[in-house]
């Protein structure tokens, strides 16, 4: 163990599904990994810190507002620096570095807070860093954590599930605190979660118990992140988007957040430069403040993970909002054209921050988009989607007449993400074997293995609905449980529903945990099961909750009916 170089088991893809140990499959290099072990046990300990000044203060009737005080801090700091941990999100030692130093100041600073308010705080190691410089402290906490996790004991697992749970949580949290909805419930969530799991005397069942919790919370920053969406955009609808490409010079943004779209297409208004979705910013397409904009023109290329063969034919200037990036091969001939915003970030690539309104300057982009030339095609047609709750709901009577005539006899939600490993080839021979009288209920860009199958039509829909980003899989869930009423079905694993999840990174995890808070059962993931489920852990899910790995196609097929 002290021979290895890295410990990291938090994606999907790791090495030899127990743990990358010499450098991550994503492309993490060891210093980074300890840079980002380093983050998570300063976040824990701001964390901590503010969960100790909430309790030890006055109650109030929302039971968070005690938060108030430092909640753009300390809120906005915990969910940059978890985003920042994602997986694919951020390879830039420099930039995890000074989220470190941040972590590290505004943790003394409420530490003085607690001091003069005479309030004890908890006894953790997060809390006893050395002071010397962010270098030396990467060195030697970096290295303490990586044995720590290691060890892989029940405990253990369960306090990564719970972190892996939050890195989620925060991603989504942030994408709506942007667009300014923001929810001191689960900024207070956050906080306890963070200092919970730091204690070394809880343990596995208020563990497992805090990691249903965290679904919880999970489904309510999915809802909070929703109506920020549908407030700020409108309603997403019924879309055709286009996969050819113009003859005008392009902008290329990938990623999730759809407040940098709107500042982009805002500012290249007029100027003669298209603009481009690629990857999960696909149902920006979709809501109507988008789309209105004429020069929002397609969609580029497929999941993220085939970005470095794709992204040299667009030629132009490519923005990467959140994770999903992808090292690029040395001497990639887009690499000098590539920019990062928030969370994100590479050596080498521009950064662009965003001011005090929350607004990015995209100037730079724009002027160097002018000299491109336009993007080569990579392939031609359109695709549909648009189907989030609001849409399908609207549909519900069409719908339950159409199950309970038994032209639609069952419908699987494949949602989740999409990855390089050669096994996942199974959901898109899993979305062909499907009968006819099924539909494909799909989010998040999982979608890219099926969605341009020619699977045909269903009760006039088409046989796949895409209802959006990974986070929208909260609009599945709200499908499911509007339709048990409708149907009169009183427990949720009854419906003509089943769920066949692709997870790959955090967010796939607060997912499932939400499914899970909401009563939802039987649930499916793959390609493997997470490297750090303990077989105990591991009992705890199929007894309780039904979860299982995938199998061959046909069994499946067959085990749902």
């Amino acid at each position: 163990m002290d021979d290895e170089k890295m410990f990291c088991f938090q994606c999907q893809e790791t090495a030899r599904g127990t743990g990358c140990t010499v450098r991550g499959v994503c492309g993490k290099l060891p210093q980074t990994s300890m840079y980002m072990d380093t983050l998570l046990a300063v976040t824990r300990g701001v964390g901590a810190v503010a969960n100790a000044l909430r309790e030890g203060s006055a109650t109030c009737a929302d039971g968070a507002c005690q938060l108030r005080p430092f909640i753009d801090g300390v809120g906005a700091y915990i969910t940059r620096a978890l985003f920042a941990t994602i997986t694919n999100a951020n390879f830039d030692d420099s930039r995890l570095g000074q989220l470190i130093a941040d972590g590290l100041t505004l943790c003394d600073r409420l530490k003085t807070q607690a001091r003069e308010a005479g309030i004890a705080l908890p006894q953790i190691d997060e809390l006893a860093l050395p002071v010397d410089s962010v270098e030396q402290i990467v060195v030697t906490t970096g290295r303490r954590w990586r044995v720590s996790r290691h060890a892989h004991t029940e405990d253990g697992a369960l306090r990564e599930f719970v972190l892996y749970g939050l890195k989620g949580m925060a991603a989504y949290y942030e994408h709506a605190a942007r667009l300014g909805h923001t929810d001191p419930r689960i900024v207070a969530f956050m906080c306890y979660a963070l200092a919970t799991i730091s204690r070394h005397d809880v343990d596995a069942d208020a563990l497992t118990a805090l990691l249903m919790d965290t679904g919880k919370y999970g489904v309510d920053t999915m809802a909070l992140l929703d109506r920020a969406h549908t407030a700020t955009f409108g309603q997403p609808g019924v879309t055709q988007v286009s996969l050819d490409t113009g003859k005008r010079p392009g902008i290329l943004i990938s990623g999730h957040d759809l407040h940098d779209l709107a500042d982009l297409l805002q500012q290249t208004e007029g100027t003669g430069i298209d603009i481009y979705t690629h990857g999960e910013m696909l149902p920006g397409h979709y809501y109507p403040q988008l789309r209105r904009h004429r020069h929002l023109v397609g969609h580029y290329g497929n999941a993220w993970w085939q970005q470095r063969q794709e992204l040299e034919h667009f030629h132009g200037p490519i923005v990467f909002t959140t994770n999903c990036l992808v090292p690029p091969h040395p001497g990639a001939g887009y690499a000098d054209k590539v920019f990062t915003l928030h969370a994100t970030g590479y050596p080498g690539w521009r950064h662009l921050s965003a001011d005090a309104k929350g607004h990015v300057d995209f100037g730079e982009v724009i002027e160097l988009a002018r000299h491109c030339p336009p993007p080569e095609p990579l392939e031609q047609g359109t695709l549909t989607g648009g189907f989030a709750h609001g849409q399908v709901l609207a549909m519900a009577d069409r719908i339950v007449a159409a199950i309970r005539q038994g032209t639609i006899r069952r419908m699987v939600v494949m949602s989740g993400c999409d990855g390089r490993m050669a096994s996942r080839q199974y959901y898109t021979d899993f979305a062909r074997a499907l009968p006819a009288d099924t539909l494909i209920l799909t989010s998040g860009c999982a979608k890219y293995r099926y969605i341009k199958l020619p699977l045909g039509t269903l009760a006039g829909l088409p046989r796949v609905l895409d209802a959006g980003q990974c986070n929208d899989s909260y609009s599945w869930a709200l499908v499911a449980i509007r339709l048990s009423e409708a149907l009169g079905v009183e427990q949720l694993e009854r419906l003509p529903i089943a769920f066949n999840i692709a997870w790959y990174e955090q967010k796939a995890v607060i997912v499932l945990l939400a499914l899970l808070s909401l009563g939802f059962r039987n649930i499916h993931i793959g390609p493997t099961l997470p490297a750090f489920v303990t077989p105990a852990m591991l009992d705890v899910l199929v007894s309780r909750f039904g979860v299982s790995g995938i199998g061959s196609v046909d069994h499946d097929i067959t085990l749902i009916g």
